[in-house]
């Protein structure tokens, strides 16, 4: 953890964290009531951890679904040395993979897809395949989905 963080990351700024993850629109009176500062302390903690890149910016939640987006595969992609650095490069303009992360193990990637209908994943795999080997999961379900952070949603409700 930074030296400048570490001050911020008291029971106040993991209640202040907490908070934000289920409502980022909320106001700082609002979120100040509920963590016990005024309105001004809140915004200036809220500066503070902006700058120490705790807080890296606030986004809004889309139902895929909402905008026609019916089928949630993840895919794990083994890529060789080669076709590494292309896939790199072409994974960035690809518009149906939401997520990729570069992983240990026997895949190199894994990747969220979203996608309009099995026919349009389908074609989204073929062109995978000319970077190496996908292994596509079709989502059934997601009975936990966590806040949008990189800690699993147990952290925030434990705090």
């Amino acid at each position: 953890m930074a030296i400048e963080s570490a001050g911020l990351l008291d029971d106040l700024g993991y209640n202040l964290l907490s908070i934000l993850q289920k409502d980022a629109r909320i106001s700082y009176a609002e979120l100040g009531r509920r963590i016990g500062l005024s309105p001004a302390a809140t915004a200036e903690r809220m500066r503070r951890m902006e700058e120490a890149g705790i807080i890296r910016g606030y986004r809004v939640d889309i139902d895929r679904e909402a905008l026609g987006f019916q089928v949630l595969a993840i895919v794990r992609l083994s890529c060789d040395g080669p076709k590494y650095r292309p896939f790199l490069n072409a994974v960035k303009s690809m518009d149906l993979i939401a997520e990729c992360h570069h992983v240990a193990g026997g895949d190199a990637f894994i990747l969220k897809v979203v996608a309009a209908s099995v026919e349009e994943l389908e074609r989204l795999v073929e062109k995978l395949l000319d970077f190496g080997v996908p292994t596509t999961s079709v989502v059934f379900s997601s009975p936990v989905v966590g806040p949008v952070t990189d800690l699993p949603a147990r952290y925030w409700i434990s705090r």
